[in-house]
């Protein structure tokens, strides 16, 4: 199909694209994106407790980005392996089971007593939650049909921001009735929802035809050996991913988890903080969706593009001016809008980018390294504070982050309206 079909076809219908899906579709959209939202509940909860922690535990701000980064790190391994193991067994099997992982050491963190404890915990989350978007994200992309993939892939992210939204309820909520002791360990036990989800996804979710048509064909049992993504004729896609994906998880995760502690830092108390928040996080949902749109619209590689500049004027902005709490509150928007969206396309592009027998394992390697290294842009945001101040540190690995995506995207091919390559 070629872009000017695409286009035509698009443009055809004023009904809205998700009324055009099958069950199938409509059922797998639904699962990914809620196991997305759950996924963003549960990993966002360690943003909003930092605060707490530093002041019961007396950690220091590179001890708490160590814990940022612990998740992050294990994360990536996760997702990798998930990738690998949804090319073997399937991408339903594997989602239910990261679904039940990081839902129980979410949960399992409340526990914790200590530092050491809770880096155990939060890295053994991290597996679980590196895993999920891995599978999700292929299996949402398998499924839907080549001209509504990138919206609804993008869709799919935008659940993160309604379990980031989730997760804000419950630290207003919590904090304002609970002693902060205990505040936060609820805030871990909650996580435990998501395992409902797994249950729901085995009676309600079936597997991708494409998968199955490749496994039928033995074209998934002869070819995936995951090294293959480094040969020569994958070898660039493979590299250029990875620095797309650094880029926009390095700059999110630097602004991210240190943004409850800049706003404290500011005088806001947790009811303010979790008020400036949702606004953040109204913006970010509307990120998600626009971007998603605009993916199928202008394109993967012009929406990224877009996306990553504008992320890093953003925080620019943010970080560097002198601001009052009113334009705090202005700015919280766009500094939710662009650096959510700019991974809306993401899912889209890298499924188009690898064949099916190696789908799985090129994505789940590609996002998944650039978490790994991105996963150090919180401790470094930590460390550097204490030279340059918070506010600063953070404009500066943010912004060199999406720079660096932005220059990947135009090292890439535009892949919208691309089959799916098996």
């Amino acid at each position: 199909m070629s872009e000017t079909q695409l286009r035509d076809g698009i443009e055809a219908t004023n009904k809205p694209w998700f009324t055009q899906l099958n069950a199938g579709e409509r059922s797998t959209l639904a699962a990914t994106f809620a196991g997305w939202m759950l996924d963003g509940m549960d990993v966002m909860v360690y943003s909003f407790v930092l605060p707490t922690l530093v002041l019961l535990w007396h950690i220091s701000k590179s001890e708490a980005g160590l814990l940022g980064t612990s998740a992050l790190l294990l994360s990536s391994l996760g997702g990798w392996l998930a990738g690998l193991a949804a090319d073997r067994y399937g991408r339903v099997k594997v989602l239910q089971f990261t679904i039940l992982w990081f839902a129980f050491f979410t949960f399992l963190s409340g526990f914790a007593n200590s530092f050491t404890e809770l880096l155990v915990c939060r890295g053994l989350q991290g597996l679980g939650f590196g895993g999920e978007w891995a599978v999700g994200s292929v299996l949402i992309g398998e499924t839907i049909r080549t001209e509504y993939r990138g919206r609804a892939v993008g869709t799919v992210q935008g659940g993160w921001a309604i379990g980031w939204g989730i997760s804000a309820a419950f630290y207003t909520l919590f904090f304002a009735l609970l002693p902060s002791s205990l505040a936060w360990r609820a805030m871990f036990w909650v996580g435990l929802l998501p395992a409902l989800l797994a249950v729901w996804v085995r009676g309600h979710v079936s597997e991708s035809s494409i998968f199955e048509r490749a496994l039928k064909t033995k074209k998934v049992e002869s070819s995936t050996h995951f090294l293959q993504i480094f040969s020569p004729a994958l070898l660039k896609t493979t590299l250029l991913a990875s620095l797309v994906a650094l880029g926009a998880q390095g700059g999110y995760y630097a602004i991210t988890t240190w943004l409850p502690l800049y706003m404290n830092a500011h005088g806001l108390s947790v009811v303010h903080t979790g008020g400036y928040l949702l606004v953040v996080i109204a913006g970010s949902f509307a990120g998600y969706l626009t971007a998603a749109h605009l993916a199928d619209k202008i394109g993967r590689k012009w929406t990224l593009v877009l996306f990553a500049v504008l992320s890093f004027t953003t925080v620019l902005l943010y970080m560097e001016l002198p601001i009052s709490d009113e334009t705090m509150l202005f700015l919280g928007f766009p500094l939710g809008f662009f650096p959510s969206g700019a991974f809306s396309p993401m899912g889209a592009f890298f499924s188009e980018l690898f064949p099916t027998s190696l789908r799985g394992s090129g994505q789940g390697f590609v996002y998944n390294l650039g978490r790994g290294v991105g996963a150090l842009f919180p401790t470094l945001v930590g460390y550097f504070s204490a030279h340059l101040g918070l506010g600063k540190a953070i404009a500066v690995f943010a912004v060199a982050a999406y720079m660096l995506m932005a220059l990947s995207v135009l090292l890439l091919p535009e892949t919208r309206g691309r089959e799916l390559p098996e």
